[in-house]
């Protein structure tokens, strides 16, 4: 087994009202979703990504209960999304304006990135990330 090829990746986050957080998501990152349908959004990141925003209630229903429902899995935030763009301070105003909380401002952080911490209106983190020198 070795890494995957000719293939992309999709991260889904559960989410508590699927048009809230495609509204939320279309205006932090500025794109339209690559899909859309009842139970499923998607947005192209790059070329091989893609996120993905999928209703709690789907997901509870295609586990059929073998795993604790998301509404009670227990805290937030339960994932992360780290995005490297360009001006990661402006997304992070964005952040706020569409919706989501500011958590932490753009610094350097001990592993050499610049990077700027808010969240969704689910609570998930999203870091808006640069690499630095």
């Amino acid at each position: 087994m070795g890494i995957l090829r000719d293939t992309h990746a999709i991260f889904i986050l559960f989410v508590k009202d699927q048009g809230k957080s495609r509204s939320f998501y279309r205006e932090l990152l500025g794109i339209e979703p690559s899909l859309d349908v009842p139970g499923m959004t998607e947005f192209a990141i790059s070329e091989t990504a893609r996120l993905g925003l999928m209703p709690e209630e789907g997901i509870s229903r295609i586990l059929e209960g073998r795993i604790p429902h998301p509404q009670h899995a227990g805290g937030a935030p339960r994932s992360e999304v780290y995005l490297y763009v360009e001006q990661p301070d402006a997304y992070y105003d964005r952040l706020e304006a569409a919706g989501g909380r500011q958590v932490s401002a753009g610094a350097v952080r001990n592993w050499g990135d610049y990077v700027a911490y808010g969240t969704d209106p689910d609570g998930h983190l999203v870091a808006f990330a640069e690499k630095r020198e």
